[in-house]
């Protein structure tokens, strides 16, 4: 498999993977002794993600990829932090990747937190627990002002929201989108079908 270089490629390379994951026919490229072998001084993933922690939502598995050719960066619920900007950063100017993709799922256990918090319900101690939820509380809301009630049409906002903070946040990935070095998507995985549903995109596809 040749790197893809342009996000357009990217994307559906990733496509491509996850149609033979949902299908049961996955080819697990690249996952053998020799590639860890030929990797070790050296990465060169083709694409960076960030998604949530949830444990069903394993990026390689789900994409049908191999070692190195994704650059993951994960926590609940896909919250932009400080930490989650600099991992994003470095893959865009360091590795140079072309694609970011924001990925979310169905029946999110921080969107169902927050969304819970929002009508007085949530019942958790963690201070951070609450903190995370106070990230995503913004998208609850306008969610609910636009007539949104259901957790997928919550979650795809959330999905789109978090990418608009993303671009607004770091000039990095913002200015490589303008230039047309990057393209950064933002999808739905659902759990059950295993299949990728996109949300909205940035840059050339």
């Amino acid at each position: 498999m040749g790197r893809p270089q342009t996000g357009r490629d990217a994307w559906k390379l990733l496509l491509d993977g996850n149609q033979n994951f949902v299908h049961g026919t996955p080819a697990h490229p690249r996952q053998d002794a020799d590639v860890r072998r030929a990797i070790a001084n050296k990465q060169t993933p083709f694409a960076a993600l960030f998604g949530c922690s949830d444990s069903r939502l394993a990026a390689e598995m789900i994409f049908d990829v191999g070692l190195g050719d994704l650059f993951v960066v994960r926590n609940a619920g896909q919250v932009i932090a400080e930490t989650i900007l600099g991992s994003l950063e470095f893959a865009v100017e360091v590795l140079k990747v072309p694609l970011i993709l924001v990925l979310g799922h169905d029946e999110c256990g921080a969107v169902r937190a927050t969304m819970d918090a929002a009508a007085g319900k949530l019942q958790v101690e963690g201070e951070f627990i609450h903190k995370l939820v106070d990230r995503i509380m913004p998208t609850v809301e306008r969610s609910h002002e636009a007539g949104e009630t259901s957790i997928d049409d919550i979650t795809a906002r959330h999905v789109a929201d978090t990418i608009e903070e993303l671009l607004e946040s770091s000039n990095v990935i913002s200015n490589a989108v303008k230039t047309g070095k990057l393209a950064v998507v933002g999808a739905n995985y659902k759990l059950e079908l295993g299949d990728i549903h996109m949300v909205v995109s940035h840059g050339d596809l």
